[in-house]
């Protein structure tokens, strides 16, 4: 994969192994190898796409980047610091750096809480001197940038529809001003017709913001429109690695190959 010689996110020899536990005093018994020593980089204002079937391993990198999942072993480096290691009090000036729009937009938002609350809540622990109504101006502002009604924001989660709570969830990951995004499938869960406005957006915002996204997907055929560059995974491992162009139009691996002939054809 090209690189510069400075990337924003170099990822090295990364393992997630999960223990698997039995017996009556559940012990372990084995382990699953979630990532099995995978090594990739993203440079800035690139994006990268992972793509593979459910269970390939790819969500739980991205968690792994964002520290959902405490990697088994290996290296994650962003702006040259390893970030897998650090404490939580060491990693938090990275939540603001680093954020993630996750995949289901109806169980990822808390029903309980206003538009406002969702949104606010990361200004409110990342900007403590900022006040309500500076906050308030904020979520109006985000809600403005991804497409929504700036009164919306004393609205609740169950009043809107799919696509307008991803773009809710998006508004939400770009509120303390990031500058890489794990993108977790964010357009599996919608309709077909909602998937293009969510994918623009996102490639407008990445414009307008200088944003770098990994965009993880299961579908090549959203990846192929967003993606720069593309990693293919399968049981844990990258098993491909091109330009988004070679993917499609020469790939190498067989694997690869039997995801392309899935991808609807007109």
């Amino acid at each position: 994969m090209p690189e510069s010689n400075n990337p924003l996110l170099k990822v090295a020899n990364l393992k997630v192994y999960f223990p698997i536990l039995g017996g009556i005093f559940r012990h372990k018994i084995g382990e699953v190898k979630a990532v099995d020593d995978v090594s990739f980089s993203v440079n800035k204002g690139q994006t990268v796409g992972l793509v593979g079937e459910s269970g390939s391993g790819k969500t739980t990198i991205g968690r792994a980047i964002i520290r959902l999942n405490e990697p088994t072993s290996g290296t994650i480096t962003y702006e040259g610091t390893d970030i897998s290691k650090l404490d939580a009090g060491a990693f938090r000036p990275y939540r603001k750096k680093i954020q993630i729009i996750f995949q289901d937009p109806y169980n990822s938002l808390n029903p309980r809480l206003s538009i406002f609350e969702i949104i606010g809540e990361a200004l409110e622990i990342h900007f403590p001197k900022m006040n309500r109504d500076d906050r308030r101006a904020r979520v109006a502002d985000l809600l403005d940038k991804v497409g929504l009604k700036r009164d919306h924001l004393d609205r609740y989660p169950h009043e809107f529809s799919g696509g307008q709570r991803q773009r809710i969830g998006i508004a939400r990951a770009l509120a303390v001003n990031p500058e890489f995004i794990v993108c977790d499938e964010p357009v599996s869960a919608l309709d077909v017709s909602v998937q293009a406005q969510i994918v623009n957006l996102l490639q407008d915002l990445q414009e307008e913001l200088g944003l770098t996204y990994l965009f993880i997907a299961h579908d090549l055929a959203v990846v192929e429109h967003i993606s720069d560059f593309v990693l293919v995974m399968n049981n844990g491992k990258i098993v491909e690695a091109a330009s988004s162009e070679a993917i499609y139009e020469n790939p190498q691996h067989e694997y690869t190959r039997k995801l392309l002939s899935a991808v609807p054809k007109l």
